[in-house]
C-alpha cells in the first residue's frame, strides 16, 4: 500500500485515525495503541504477508534482548552473561539479518568474480523496510545499554518499531523522541491544529511525489535506461532530472509520513531542510536525510572514535562512515563509490576549513550542488559502466553532438500522458524537461520548504482545517489521476 495510492489516503489512513481516537475517547488508550500496532502490521503485510514473520520475529528478539540488558545493568550476571555481551549479540543478530537478505548475493557474486568460482546466488527478495527497522532497533539496543531508554511494555515497543507513517522509509526515530508523545494524555484526543497542519504537509508531499517526482522520473529513466550514447545536453538533463526526482520523491515521502503522524498528534523529526541550498558538503549532510546522518554520526562515527583520536584517525572514521553509509543504501559498487566520494569530499572540506580558507556563497553553493549532482549518477546507475557513460557525456567525452537531435526529448502531451519516451535530443529551450528543471530547481533552491510553510501559522482553526481539506481534495484528484508509483527509497 503506497502513500500515494487512493486506498491509503481515502480508506486506510482516515479509518485508522477515526478508530484510534474513538478508542481513546472511550478510555481505551491501550486498546488504541494495540489497534495502531495491528494497523501498522496490516500496512506492512499488505506488500507481502510472508515478511510479517520477519518483522514480528525481529521485534520479539530485540525486545527480549533489551529487557535482559536492562536487568543485567541493574544486577550484573555471570561473566559470560553480561549486558555488553547481550548488546553485541543483538547487534550481530540485527546486522546478520540485514546482511543475509540485502548483501548475500552481492558478496557471492564478488567471491565468484575474484576466485573464479560458481557459487549459486540466493536470489532473495529484499524485505520491505528492513534497513530502516533494523537501524531503528540497533539504536534502541545501544540506547538501552547506555541506560538512556527502557521499554517494559511489548505493545508500546511494537508501536515504536512498526508505526506505519515512518515504518517503510523513515524518518529513523529514537524511542525517547516518539514514545513519550504516545504517553502524553493531551495527545489522546483530536487536535484540530495538528489535523489541519498534518493534512497540509501531507498534501505538499503528495504533490511532490505524483506531480513533480514522477514527471522527473520520465526523463531520468529514459536517460539512465538507454544503452545508446547521450549528447552532453541530454546527459545533463538526465542527471539533473534524477537529482530533482530523488529530492522530491524522498522529501515528498517524508512530508507524507510527518503529515500522517501529526493526525495522531505525533511529531516525527524533520528529515529534510532544503539540502540543495547547502553551501558546503558538511552543510548538505546536515540537511539531507537528517535522521540517517544523525544515526551514522551517533552509532558509527562516534563509536569509531569520531574526532577524538587525532586528525588521521578522524579522516579514516569519516571515510569508513560514508562508505558503510553508501553500502547501507544498496548492495553494489556504485553505492560504495558514491559513499566514498562523499566521505572524500568531507575530508577535503575539513582540510579546507583547517587551512582557514573561505569561499564566496555563490560559488560555494554551485560547487556543492554540482558535486551532489555528479555523485547522484553513481547512486542511480545500475552499473559502474552506466555511470561512467553518463558522466563522460556530461563532460563532453562522447561522440554525440552537444545539442543532440532535432526531435525534443519528450512532447508536452507525452508528459501529461505519463508516456515513456526514448532518449533523444533536447533542442528547444521550452522543452518540458528544461522547463521542469528550471521551475522546480528554483523552488528547491530559493523557496521555503514544507516544514517552514506549515509552521508559519502559530495555530490552525476549524476554518483553516476546512480550507486545507479542500487543498487535499484537489491533490487527491491528481493522485487518483496518476498511477501509484513506488517511492525510490523503498529499494534501499
Amino acid at each position: 500500500m503506497l502513500f500515494n495510492s487512493p486506498e491509503y489516503f481515502l480508506a486506510f489512513l482516515p479509518l485508522v485515525v477515526v478508530c484510534y481516537f474513538l478508542l481513546n475517547s472511550m478510555g481505551q488508550v491501550q486498546a488504541g495503541r494495540l489497534g495502531l500496532v495491528f494497523a501498522s502490521l496490516f500496512f506492512y503485510g499488505y506488500w507481502n504477508p510472508v515478511y510479517l514473520i520477519l518483522i514480528v520475529g525481529s521485534m520479539l528478539v530485540n525486545f527480549g534482548i533489551s529487557m535482559l540488558i536492562h536487568r543485567l545493568k541493574q544486577r550484573p550476571g555471570p561473566l559470560l552473561l553480561n549486558a555488553r555481551a547481550l548488546l553485541v549479540l543483538g547487534l550481530v543478530l540485527n546486522l546478520g539479518l540485514l546482511g543475509y537478505y540485502k548483501y548475500s548475493d552481492f558478496f557471492i557474486e564478488n567471491i565468484n568474480l575474484a576466485f573464479d568460482m560458481q557459487i549459486p546466488t540466493l536470489n532473495l527478495l529484499l524485505p520491505l523496510a528492513i534497513s530502516f527497522f533494523t537501524f531503528q532497533q540497533i539504536a534502541y539496543l545501544v540506547d538501552c545499554y547506555k541506560s538512556d531508554v527502557y521499554e517494559y511494555d511489548f505493545i508500546s515497543y511494537c508501536l515504536f518499531v512498526s508505526f506505519f507513517p515512518q515504518l517503510v522509509a523513515g524518518p529513523i526515530v529514537h524511542h525517547k523522541e516518539m514514545m513519550p508523545q504516545f504517553s502524553d494524555r493531551h495527545n489522546t484526543s483530536v487536535d484540530i491544529d495538528n489535523i489541519a497542519r498534518g493534512i497540509l504537509i501531507f498534501c505538499i508531499g503528495l504533490f511532490k511525489k505524483v506531480v513533480v517526482a514522477d514527471t522527473f522520473a520520465i526523463w531520468a529513466n529514459a536517460g539512465f535506461d538507454t544503452r545508446e550514447p547521450l549528447s552532453t545536453f541530454d546527459a545533463w538533463v538526465t542527471s539533473l532530472s534524477y537529482t530533482f526526482q530523488l529530492y522530491y520523491d524522498f522529501s515528498g515521502y517524508t512530508d507524507m509520513a510527518i503529515g500522517a503522524a501529526l493526525l495522531f498528534n505525533i511529531r516525527l523529526p524533520i528529515n529534510f531542510n532544503s539540502p540543495y541550498k547547502a553551501l558546503n558538503i558538511q552543510d548538505f549532510w546536515r540537511r539531507w536525510h537528517m535522521t540517517l546522518s544523525r544515526w551514522l554520526r551517533d552509532y558509527l562515527y562516534i563509536p569509531l572514535g569520531g574526532n577524538r583520536c587525532g586528525t588521521g584517525r578522524m579522516y579514516f572514521n569519516l571515510m569508513t562512515t560514508f562508505v558503510l553509509g553508501g553500502l547501507w543504501h544498496g548492495a553494489g559498487w556504485t553505492f560504495i563509490v558514491w559513499g566514498a566520494m562523499h566521505g572524500s569530499a568531507l575530508v577535503v572540506h575539513r582540510l579546507w576549513e583547517k587551512g582557514g580558507r573561505k569561499m564566496a556563497a555563490l560559488p560555494a553553493w554551485a560547487l556543492t550542488f554540482l558535486f551532489a549532482n555528479f555523485t547522484w549518477v553513481f547512486f542511480r546507475a545500475d552499473t559502474m559502466e552506466a555511470a561512467t557513460r553518463i558522466l563522460k557525456s556530461m563532460v563532453g567525452f562522447s561522440n554525440q553532438a552537444f545539442v543532440g537531435s532535432v526531435e525534443p526529448f519528450v512532447q508536452v502531451n507525452q508528459v501529461l500522458g505519463n508516456a515513456q519516451p526514448a532518449a533523444g535530443g533536447l533542442l528547444s529551450a521550452l522543452n518540458p524537461a528544461v522547463v521542469f528543471i528550471a521551475v522546480f530547481g528554483l523552488i528547491a533552491f530559493l523557496s521555503r520548504n514544507s516544514m517552514e510553510i506549515a509552521s508559519e501559522r502559530t495555530r490552525f482553526s476549524i476554518v483553516d482545517a476546512v480550507r486545507v481539506s479542500g487543498s487535499l481534495l484537489l491533490t487527491l484528484l491528481l493522485g487518483i489521476a496518476s498511477s501509484s508509483t513506488v517511492f525510490l527509497y523503498f529499494n534501499f
